[in-house]
């Protein structure tokens, strides 16, 4: 007998979720993940906004604010069912960054080496290279946590001066462009340069 319908899905849910962490390595599965018929992609977004919902109640409880409603949040024995399969099913960032994460650490730890360069590990379809580089070049808009978090476990830091891509400025361009046209020049006798010549 089913004594809640709420209780059986969310049975269902937790049942499905263990499944998916012990093949994947992680439960952070992306929205359109579908896993044994199962859309535990969508379970996981809708279980992540109710613990979220239960840690802002928590936060308006605990600085004396009233809560204005409990509906909706998750009640603390599901979140430690949840915590018990991945503890960083929830963070506090976007999860699609926690997912890549993970699976950069786990790369890491079953191989020693660290992607870096686009294309290099391509990985339940995240491109791991790529999502260092951008950790790295994007530093300054991660929180500290995260800055904390990728320096200690992956042994991360900021892109320095000299990695970075020069950005070019319109004298810079324009210089780049007469160079090239005076090469095209050189060569050629004219500049009736036909459309998608390359000055090479």
């Amino acid at each position: 007998m089913v004594w809640s319908e709420q209780d059986a899905a969310w049975a269902d849910g937790i049942a499905v979720a263990k499944q998916y962490a012990a093949v994947h390595g992680h439960f952070l599965p992306p929205t359109t993940a579908v896993w044994e018929g199962h859309p535990i992609g969508v379970w996981a977004k809708n279980a992540r906004a109710a613990a979220r919902r239960a840690r802002e109640n928590e936060e308006l409880r605990a600085a004396g604010l009233p809560v204005p409603s409990s509906a909706g949040a998750m009640n603390q024995a599901r979140q430690d069912e949840l915590d018990a399969i991945d503890p960083g099913w929830c963070p506090a960032w976007d999860a699609a960054w926690q997912r890549c994460y993970r699976l950069v650490q786990n790369h890491v730890q079953a191989s020693a080496t660290l992607p870096k360069t686009v294309g290099d590990v391509v990985v339940q379809g995240e491109d791991l290279g790529r999502w260092v580089m951008a950790q790295r070049f994007g530093w300054e808009q991660l929180m500290p946590v995260q800055q904390w978090i990728l320096e200690d476990t992956l042994k991360l830091a900021p892109a320095e001066d000299h990695e970075r891509p020069v950005k070019q400025t319109q004298d810079t361009k324009r210089a780049a462009n007469l160079a090239a046209a005076r090469q095209f020049h050189a060569r050629e006798g004219h500049l009736r340069v036909p459309r998608g010549t390359s000055s090479t």
